[in-house]
């Protein structure tokens, strides 16, 4: 596959006969000024835009973007003349062109475009569309909300939507008085109109690109703001909700006025809207002025939430607002950089939430995250973080973990590299230099060599370019190590397996070992096949990727393990063996190792501590458990019961008021792990009484246990259990209490009930939701093949019903199937039915599909004696 670059170059109009999605460059728009009417009731819109735009040279037509609206009234003005124009569609490239009556020919210079238009607040959760909730009083509500990114500004009013086609935007809304409207700009005049209605104009926004654009109406109320530095802050939520805006507000106030500070640049809009929505494809999304979030991510109540829960709003919430700055001010040219700024902006996120909560030691938690990348990046069919972009599809498939963690961890791996000050020192160079504008990779690397003197583009480029990541082999030697490198892959086969072994990165590392009875510390940047690191002297035990940062594996011989596992173990920055865990079980799954080696670790690391290193080793034993035969799931179960009941006695199985946030977000871990697949009835019988509990006392059971026994219960549950969780979710208090109740009742044992979960998912669960719930259905330890099924059977009405970017994701739980005869029939049925936005990712599922399969028949059949 070829990767190129496809942002506009100097001769412009030359991009659109390579890419017919692209939009001629001779004509630029300068400002909109947009005027919105829409009809909550007949789930409708109508509006008027007129844009001012620049002519570069005489054209005899005019081509913007337009898909799924009805256009009328168009004309076209230069100085004093104004002439219709005709209007023609392009259906396939979502191109309206309008060509003025007569014949006549634009001249270079400033042109009017204007027209009128139509269409329908859609149920798919992009352009303008409609979310529904029922407020207090029993009654359904409608909010019309928007989300443009990537292409579906155009599906709002016509525009020229590509990110470098930057405007001004001056926003009209007209509707009904009883409602609440926002858009990206302050509201500066509001006027009754003589139908009863009422006329809201906001003031202009900054010079932006038009998937930043927003304008939301709806039964909606506001907190009252917060003035963070001269900037106010609040949040927008649906009527009833304002108890839960607390938290968020001040995670939010946190957040701008740290990245302010870190950014060393002013924020660049004049008011910030955190806008809870109900319905939302997306987790969140970066409007200018006016962010949008699902609920669950904005609105809590602390007392309730568990320590994640509470951590991924705050991650959220400085995500956003990060992108006022990384993607807003400064934006990539095409979506091939939308890597850029995601990318940055996860980074920016897990920085912010740690000066936020160092406590959380965030950065130990995006271990975890960044195994997610690990994961896809191991496959054949994986990608590099940048790739070519033509169609809306492609830009679709580009909202994915290699996009966001894998490019976060590049970002933190070169950021550790640089040292944090002078990687900073780069980023403010980087935005002083290109406010307001458009932007390449190769731009952010050259601020940060200018600002750092180091190699930035040579270190970066082989990260960025390519897919895949590099395992580190270390070896003994007489003075120190021995360190090699190749391509890590959970398969080799063909051209791909050969490409494995010659593939080399330039690779930041950082080691430490004790030498003669000393820690000593070495740091290198391994540009070949392999190196001969000098430690002073023999080495006694050793940690490369010291510090955890660095985005490759390593594998260590077996003298070298044994050593580090029996020594060095309590010395390790719990980072450090969070890393040997991971690494383990990954050479598990690429067969490089027997599941034997990771139950001896983890059963090594009996009296750990650490939250992170024992999610690790709680996800790795489940992910065993869940390919082993009968008799090794019996022999994994009481292993996970014996470690995870131990170490609750360590921690202890009731909260202290004086304990920290990680201490009880691991004792509910443990706790679902002993009374989940370990099956220990003293937990199982305490599970019980807290949720027994729940409807008098909830508030006074510790979060995270208490979420922790609501999974406990519906894994050990009946039909009675059952209807509660049903009934606990419909009337949930709180956006994670409600998707709480839904995940666990994917948890209960018998067919009958996981099937009415099937199908309470398909029709009454928001469409948000659904489709990731369908996916985890389908990595059931026992259901999952009804799960697929189900989907498979109903995968035309699903698909027409959910969000087009969930689709993907929806098929990712094809990943937790480990037969050959079953993947082989989900392999076929894929063959046949296309996932254009996802196709990528499509593949990916099944070939991690295939990799479970293998991992499964080399050692379901031995994990009975793996213990």
């Amino acid at each position: 596959m070829t990767f190129l670059l496809s942002g506009p170059s100097a001769d412009g109009p030359a991009m659109t006969s390579v890419n017919p999605y692209r939009l001629p460059r001779d004509v630029r728009p300068v400002r909109y000024d947009l005027v919105i009417e829409p009809d909550l009731d007949a789930a409708r819109f109508v509006g008027e835009v007129a844009i001012a735009a620049t002519l570069s040279g005489p054209v005899d037509s005019v081509t913007l973007n337009t898909a799924e609206l009805e256009c009328s009234d168009a004309t076209l003005r230069q100085g004093d003349i104004t002439v219709g124009a005709e209007i023609s569609f392009d259906a396939e490239t979502e191109r309206m062109t309008l060509r003025p009556l007569g014949g006549a020919q634009l001249e270079p210079g400033d042109v009017r475009i204007a027209c009128r238009f139509a269409g329908e607040l859609n149920d798919k959760l992009r352009g303008f569309y409609r979310s529904t909730f029922v407020n207090d009083a029993g009654e359904t509500r409608t909010i019309a909300t928007t989300q443009f990114e990537s292409t579906n500004a155009r599906r709002a009013f016509p525009c020229f939507d590509e990110p470098d086609f930057k405007a001004v935007f001056g926003v009209t809304m007209i509707v009904p008085s009883d409602l609440m409207a926002i858009s990206c700009g302050e509201l500066v005049s509001s006027e009754p109109t003589a139908d009863g209605r009422r006329r809201d104009t906001f003031a202009d926004t900054m010079h932006m690109s038009t998937y930043l654009m927003a304008f939301i109406v709806g039964d909606l109320e506001a907190t009252d703001p917060v003035d963070v530095g001269g900037v106010p802050l609040r949040i927008v939520h649906v009527r009833g909700k304002s108890s839960l805006t607390g938290f968020g507000l001040e995670a939010a106030a946190f957040a701008l006025a740290w990245l302010v500070d870190y950014y060393g640049i002013d924020y660049p809009g004049t008011k910030v809207d955190l806008i809870a929505v109900p319905d939302f494809a997306f987790g969140a999304m970066e409007n200018m002025g006016a962010i949008t979030f699902r609920e669950t991510l904005l609105l809590a109540d602390p007392a309730k939430a568990t320590t994640s829960e509470l951590l991924r709003i705050v991650d959220v919430i400085a995500h956003e607002l990060a992108h006022m700055w990384f993607g807003n001010l400064v934006t990539m040219d095409w979506w091939n950089g939308i890597w850029l700024k995601e990318a940055f902006a996860t980074f920016m996120q897990v920085t912010t939430t740690d000066a936020f909560r160092p406590e959380w030691q965030r950065w130990d938690e995006f271990s975890i995250e960044r195994g997610a990348a690990f994961d896809v990046d191991a496959l054949s069919t994986t990608r590099p973080i940048e790739y070519e972009v033509v169609s809306p599809e492609d830009a679709e498939g580009m909202y994915d973990v290699l996009t966001y963690e894998k490019g976060a961890a590049v970002v933190r791996m070169l950021e550790q590299y640089l040292g944090a000050a002078g990687f900073a020192a780069g980023v403010r160079h980087y935005l002083n230099r290109h406010s307001y504008a458009n932007v390449t990779t190769t731009d952010l690397w050259d601020a940060l060599e200018e600002s750092s003197g180091e190699p930035v583009r040579a270190v970066m480029d082989g990260w960025i370019f390519r897919g895949g990541y590099p395992i580190l082999a270390v070896e003994l030697h007489s003075a120190g190590l021995e360190i090699s490198q190749h391509r890590f892959m959970y398969s080799d086969s063909g051209d791909d397996g050969a490409a494995a072994e010659a593939s080399t990165w330039s690779v930041p590392v950082i080691v430490r070992a004790r030498v003669d009875g000393k820690i000593v510390e070495r740091r290198l940047l391994l540009e070949g096949p392999s190196v001969r690191l000098d430690m002073g002297g023999p080495v006694e035990w050793a940690v490369v990727n010291a510090g955890g940062h660095g985005y490759y594996r390593v594998r260590y011989s077996g003298e070298l393990l044994a050593r580090t596992a029996r020594q060095a173990l309590e010395v390790m920055a719990p980072i450090e063996r969070y890393g040997l865990v991971d690494d383990t079980y990954a050479a598990v799954v690429a067969g490089h190792a027997p599941a034997s080696e990771f139950v001896q670790l983890v059963t090594d690391l009996a009296s750990e501590t650490d939250l992170h290193v024992w999610q690790r080793i709680v996800w790795g034993l489940k992910g065993l458990h869940a390919i082993a035969e009968p008799d090794g799931r019996d022999t994994l179960a009481v292993l996970i019961r014996d470690l995870a009941t131990t170490a609750l006695g360590v921690l202890g199985f009731e909260p202290r008021s004086d304990e920290p946030d990680l201490d009880r977000e691991l004792r509910g871990v443990l706790f679902e792990a002993a009374g989940g697949r370990g099956r220990d009835e003293l937990v199982r019988a305490r599970a019980r009484e807290l949720f027994d509990a729940a409807p008098h006392g909830a508030a006074t059971v510790e979060p995270n246990l208490a979420a922790a026994a609501v999974q406990v219960a519906a894994a050990a549950g009946d039909e009675t259990d059952y209807e509660r969780m049903v009934e606990l979710y419909r009337g949930a208090d709180t956006p994670q209490s409600e998707l709480r109740y839904l995940q666990a009742l994917l948890l209960f044992d018998r067919r009958d009930l996981f099937e009415r979960t099937l199908e309470l998912f398909a029709t009454e669960v928001r469409t948000q939701n659904a489709p990731y719930l369908l996916s985890a259905a389908m990595t059931h330890l026992d259901w999952g093949p009804v799960a697929w099924e189900f989907v498979r059977d109903q995968w035309d009405d699903l698909t027409e019903r959910f969000p087009q970017n969930s689709i993907a994701r929806m098929a990712g739980g094809v990943r937790g199937l480990s037969t050959r005869s079953l993947a082989t029939e989900v392999e076929a049925f894929f063959a046949d039915h296309e996932v254009p936005q996802g196709a990528l990712t499509v593949a990916q599922h099944l070939e991690k599909m295939w990799v479970n399969v293998r991992l499964r028949e080399r050692e379901g059949a031995r994990l009975g004696r793996a213990t």
